[in-house]
């Protein structure tokens, strides 16, 4: 204490007064590192005060030969650690120790038996920087308990007059306490380790006193016992679990929730991200019966939630594209039919229309209905036309499941003009598709689809036929964009602009 201590004024008094007690004292750092001592402690274990000094408190004495020397050690560091950790004094009431004296015969281990206090000492910030050991060699009265015990039989008055069924009574409670501290740390391991959420509050305000590691991870922070929960969790407020626990603590009935939405900023600067949870608020009882905390239990089940509903979008997405197909059927097999009056001609011609909605189909089912890529669509709608006479260009482009299967229908039937009556349709005609996507913050599509090579065009045709038709209704109807046709002499110029950024208007809604 002294080297800890400036000199003069109150402070030297002190240390002067802690040298010259009779007590042994000895300081140590949090590392349990020798930090001072005063004289009745260098005379009770036969050291130095430079040979002691900044040592390690246990590589400072030999232990000696006893084969309980281990658990002994253990014993003293386990008292301290806690005394450090909880901040509170902690009391060995029997410890059994050797220490190193000198003989004439040279040195030899002299086994004692000891009583231990331990007080943390804390700063003005609240953090302990010392832990105090008061020592009380209590060797003489251990000593002459058990050689009395063995020269009467009347152990019991004996050890009443010798203290020894005070030490007794100690020694016990010290191993029973030492039994329970091994078993509340595999109950405090469980509790860190369980897979689902945990966390111990207590106090009318929530005090945080326990948390486990799948709680930390939940709410993405680990700075939170001692804190109460509005000051731990923030970015809760207004969502009701601040009041669903002030109710649990005012009326002693536990809460359950399933699949409940909890917002949360799990980093600093992040958004608020999406999660539902399981749970359950269980009142934590004193003594007297009274509610003094909440024990808060529960699992993650954001996975499953999203999950069930994606599976109910699923469903409902294929019931109504179903509805929508089967009227999509029927009006080509109507308008099928009104352009064709050989039966022949018409089940080709149905036949191919169907095939081209078969298409887009397999490759939405492909990416479980997420969408496709305009690129795929395309090709999958031509590729029976020739792939070398038909030049595909432009950018990766994600199309929702709507948009996918009109704009299919749409390129079945500009190929197939092509094939029957434009650039296709002759050897040397070739059809030429790019696109492109604009950066404005309502993204648009645009498709250029330009024929070139085949037969001249001399005159627009007169009339519409339902090819002409069906893509009309697609690009205006169903994708609510626009659509430019140009029968040009060169070839057909068909000019599509589509937005992206927007949901598809669905023919049946």
């Amino acid at each position: 204490m002294r080297e800890l201590l400036k000199s003069g004024g109150f402070a030297a008094e002190l240390a002067t007064a802690f040298d010259a007690s009779p007590n042994p004292y000895v300081l140590v750092t949090p590392d349990l590192r020798i930090a001072g001592m005063n004289q009745a402690y260098l005379d009770i274990t036969h050291t130095r005060r430079d040979a002691i000094m900044g040592q390690p408190l246990f590589g400072a004495f030999t232990a000696g030969p006893s084969d309980t020397a281990p658990e002994n050690v253990r014993q003293v560091r386990d008292s301290l650690e806690r005394a450090r950790d909880t901040r509170q004094r902690d009391h060995l009431a029997l410890v059994r120790f050797a220490i190193e004296v000198e003989t004439p015969d040279g040195p030899v281990f002299e086994e004692r038996y000891w009583s231990a206090t331990h007080t943390p000492i804390i700063d003005a910030n609240g953090e302990v920087i010392f832990v105090l050991q008061h020592t009380t060699d209590i060797t003489e009265l251990e000593h002459l308990r058990r050689n009395a015990a063995r020269e009467t039989s009347d152990v019991s008055e004996l050890d009443a007059i010798l203290s020894g069924a005070i030490i007794q009574r100690a020694d016990q409670v010290q191993a029973d306490n030492r039994r329970l501290e091994g078993e509340r740390n595999r109950l405090v391991d469980l509790f860190m380790q369980t897979p689902g959420f945990a966390a111990v509050l207590s106090g009318p305000d929530h005090v945080f006193q326990m948390a486990n590691q799948s709680y930390l991870r939940l709410i993405g922070r680990s700075d939170i016992i001692g804190k109460t929960i509005r000051d731990a969790m923030p970015d809760i407020a207004g969502q009701g679990f601040y009041e669903l626990l002030d109710s649990v603590l005012e009326t002693g009935e536990p809460y359950e929730g399933r699949s409940q939405r909890l917002e949360l900023q799990r980093t600093a600067d992040g958004p608020m991200e999406t999660t539902y949870l399981n749970f359950i608020y269980q009142p934590i009882r004193n003594d007297a019966g009274q509610v003094a905390g909440i024990f808060v239990q529960g699992n993650n089940v954001t996975d499953a939630v999203m999950a069930a509903e994606r599976q109910k979008l699923m469903i409902d997405e294929l019931n109504h594209r179903v509805k929508n197909t089967l009227a999509t059927v029927q009006s080509i097999a109507m308008q099928t039919a009104r352009s064709h009056d050989d039966p022949q001609t018409f089940a080709r011609s149905f036949q191919a229309r169907l095939m081209s909605l078969s298409h887009t189909h397999n490759l939405l089912t492909n990416s479980h209905w997420e969408g496709a890529d305009l690129h795929e669509v395309l090709d999958h709608e031509t590729a029976a036309h020739g792939g070398g006479r038909i030049s595909l260009n432009g950018p990766v482009v994600g199309l929702s499941p709507a948009v996918a299967l009109s704009l299919g229908m749409i390129f079945h039937e500009l190929a197939t003009n092509a094939a029957k009556y434009g650039a296709l349709s002759s050897g040397d005609g070739r059809v030429f598709v790019d696109w492109s996507v604009s950066d404005q913050r309502d993204r648009k599509l645009h498709i250029s689809w330009r024929e070139t090579g085949g037969p001249p065009i001399e005159t627009p045709p007169s009339r519409r036929g339902f090819g002409s038709r069906l893509i009309e209704r697609n690009v205006r109807h169903d994708l609510a964009g626009t659509i430019t046709l140009d029968y040009e002499r060169d070839g057909l110029t068909a000019e599509i602009i589509v937005s992206l950024d927007r949901e598809a208007e669905r023919a049946s809604s």
